[in-house]
């Protein structure tokens, strides 16, 4: 596969992940997809483990998705802002600590948000608790699963 095909598979596995933090978009089946496609012009046996290990876990984050609560986005006054904190707070934990830290990079990213915001640290941890309980269980099951098929995405490139 070509560098300009590399890039694309990279920008559509990139807006799958943002996708993970928008409601409606489906974010894992556009991680999924770019998976597929490269897999299918990489016709390695590389890539065919990796298609079917991404497609095995974002399956069973798809019934862990279904087994949390609901989202409620709305009542707990979650904002655009604190979905752009948190993601970018969980790439940058994945990129500094590989793959675990995503999880303290995504709380981090919505704890600084809300510090930002409130102001104090006693009303922020509350905040970070009531967004936890309402939507971020979900979102971060989802975007650590589509961090982790990503990386190895990324991973099988570079020393695959």
């Amino acid at each position: 596969m070509d560098v300009p095909q590399l890039l694309l598979v990279g920008l559509v596995l990139l807006l799958g992940v943002l996708g993970v933090l928008v409601p409606g978009v489906p974010g894992t089946w556009l991680v999924w997809a770019a998976l597929l496609w490269w897999t299918l012009h990489e016709p390695t046996s590389l890539a065919w483990s990796l298609l079917v290990g991404a497609t095995a876990l974002l399956l069973v984050v798809q019934v862990v998705k279904w087994q949390l609560p609901p989202r409620r986005i709305r009542a707990v006054g979650v904002t655009p802002e604190t979905a752009v904190y948190a993601g970018a707070g969980a790439v940058i934990g994945f990129v500094v600590v590989p793959v675990l830290g995503a999880i303290p990079g995504f709380v981090g990213g919505i704890y600084l948000c809300e510090r930002r915001r409130l102001g104090s640290h006693g009303e922020a941890a509350a905040s970070v608790r009531a967004v936890m309980r309402a939507v971020g269980t979900s979102v971060l099951v989802e975007l650590f699963a589509c961090l982790l098929v990503v990386g190895a995405w990324v991973g099988a490139v570079v020393w695959g």
